[in-house]
């Protein structure tokens, strides 16, 4: 390690560990060929063997241990799951999620269609799922990840969410509405919401909603924790340069030129319902840029993979060093260890991955299963189509007669819902979102291995051009900025137009559930004496796992 190393990277390293020297250490063991468990039958090396357990004490010792792990899963309350009841109320479907099943020329589904996509769900037959119809060549995305199991944290199907807004209600125009005002102001810098009049507008509209009766300029577009409410709307934790391994990465992005909005014209949209590719192509920024506005934010949930938001957040905190680790570390106070595969780098990089697909998993069972909610672009096409008479549909009047609809109308000439991504939503149903089930559990597992009250060292924030960042004079915590980067995470896809506050806010606590699920069924696994894993809830509660 050079002297010239900042002392934070030295620090990072010393806590990783090296791990390419391990990897090559269990590769070189590996590569002789030994049978597995050979060494369990032999009377000879099992006598070398140096531990408090007998090998085959061991063994009966792993066994119960995850046999208790799975009675306590089993054992929890089988949770109820309720729905909107839109799936009843419209027996022509046209209030569900249907994109990509054909559909007539009002983007309407063909009942046909849709019940075979709801016999294949009843049945879990992996040949019903093949005879579900198609209106072009785009493909459903794994509904049969809602059957799906895992070995670790609770089962998908025992977790729940509440229903989310009828299709009728007031609260679904109130969100509608939110998601036609950050269309109309992808472009406006976070940092210019106090001054800008677009955003004006939009929180005059937005408090006549009770969902939203307290927006401000100082909240809009934001999440509901309290890590929202301070500091840049963007987290830490995409903003700050980080070494991923020996590469040093700083977070600038690619993102689209201002105006690249999509699905504005009926033909476009009919045709990406009934699951026709795309003709148009979004127009790239040639510089890259932090992110500093809803479209940058939309953007980066656009080519991001699951997990790599909090791969990356656990890098940096893994580079501010062990007086960042959470004071349940059982190596914070040790004097001649370290964590490694427990409690230390590896750990936490394996669980954060392990809690993303889990999350994922969790989502999908809900979105396909329980809900089949349908996307904003499918409910902006009714309005558009009640609005210009050519069908009528029971469309709460408040987003009927909104201000935000009007606009929307003035600028691209239908009430389409502006996108960010050509291609609309993906093929999946809206609620919960995916990405902030996969939020809500990563940062549980991070908040539960990090100390949520230390100060981000020397914060920042964008530049209005997103060029560069510069220092925030201001005190932000851990513990705030992984919940903010779980809200930013989420409400980018709202910012792009395809998913509902809801879907937001309701993913994330899904995750947590998740989250904490996992690590549960952890907790016990480990020789340290360890009194379990403490961290705060996104609604403010504190809990020990």
């Amino acid at each position: 390690m050079g002297k010239d190393t900042p002392p934070e990277i030295q620090s990072r390293r010393r806590f990783l560990g090296n791990v390419g020297g391990m990897s090559a250490a269990a590769f070189a063991a590996g590569a002789v060929g030994l049978p597995a468990f050979s060494l369990l039958g032999d009377a000879t090396a099992s006598a070398a063997v140096v531990g408090p357990l007998k090998p085959s004490k061991r063994a009966d010792k792993a066994y119960q241990f995850r046999q208790r792990a799975a009675l306590e899963q089993k054992r929890m309350p089988l949770p109820s799951h309720p729905t909107n009841g839109d799936d009843e109320a419209y027996p022509n479907f046209v209030v569900s999620y249907s994109k990509a099943l054909p559909h007539n020329a009002l983007g309407e589904v063909k009942s046909a269609a849709y019940e075979a996509l709801v016999q294949a769900l009843k049945t879990g037959d992996p040949a019903d799922f093949e005879l579900i119809p198609s209106g072009g060549t785009v493909r459903q995305t794994h509904p049969q990840a809602s059957f799906g199991f895992e070995l670790d944290g609770s089962d998908s199907h025992c977790l729940a969410t509440p229903a989310p807004p009828a299709f009728s209600s007031e609260d679904e125009a109130a969100e509608l509405c939110e998601l036609y005002w950050q269309a109309l102001t992808r472009d406006v810098p976070f940092s210019k919401y106090g001054s800008d009049p677009t955003i004006a507008r939009a929180v005059s509209e937005l408090k006549q909603f009770k969902t939203f009766s307290g927006v401000s300029a100082a909240n809009i577009f934001r999440g509901e924790t309290r890590g929202d409410l301070v500091g840049p709307y963007v987290s830490q934790f995409l903003l700050k340069p980080y070494e991923f391994g020996p590469q040093p990465v700083t977070q600038r992005f690619r993102t689209t030129v201002a105006g690249s909005d999509f699905m504005t014209q009926y033909g476009d949209w009919l045709k990406i319902q009934n699951g026709v590719p795309p003709s148009a192509r979004p127009a790239l920024d040639p510089q890259l840029r932090h992110i500093r506005d809803g479209r940058g934010l939309a953007e980066w949930d656009h080519r991001d993979f699951t997990y790599q938001g909090f791969l990356v957040a656990a890098l940096i905190l893994l580079g501010f060093g062990p007086s960042a680790i959470d004071d349940t570390n059982p190596y914070k106070t040790s004097t001649n260890q370290v964590g490694f595969a427990c409690f230390g780098g590896p750990h936490v990089l394996d669980l954060v991955a392990r809690a993303a697909n889990l999350g994922l998993k969790a989502a999908w069972f809900q979105k396909w299963a329980v809900h089949r909610r349908l996307r904003p672009e499918e409910f902006a096409g009714r309005v558009h189509n009640h609005k210009t008479g050519a069908a009528s549909y029971a469309i709460h009047p408040m987003i009927l007669d909104s201000q935000a609809a009007r606009q929307v109308f003035n600028r691209y000439g239908s009430y389409l819902l502006p996108m960010s991504y050509p291609e609309g939503c993906p093929t999946h149903p809206a609620y919960p979102s995916g990405h902030a089930a996969i939020a809500g559990a990563c940062v549980t597992v991070l908040k539960a291995f990090f100390k949520e009250s230390f100060a981000v060292p020397a914060p920042v924030t964008a530049t209005d051009d997103g060029l560069g960042i510069v220092p925030y004079a201001g005190t932000l915590t851990v513990g705030n900025e992984l919940d903010k980067l779980a809200s930013n995470i989420a409400i980018g896809r709202n910012a792009a137009g395809v998913h509902w506050r809801s879907d937001a806010t309701e993913g994330l606590r899904l995750g947590e559930q998740v989250g904490l699920s996992l690590l549960r069924d952890y907790r016990e696994s480990y020789n340290e004496s360890f009194a379990g894993f403490s961290l705060t809830k996104l609604d403010g509660t504190s809990v020990t796992v």
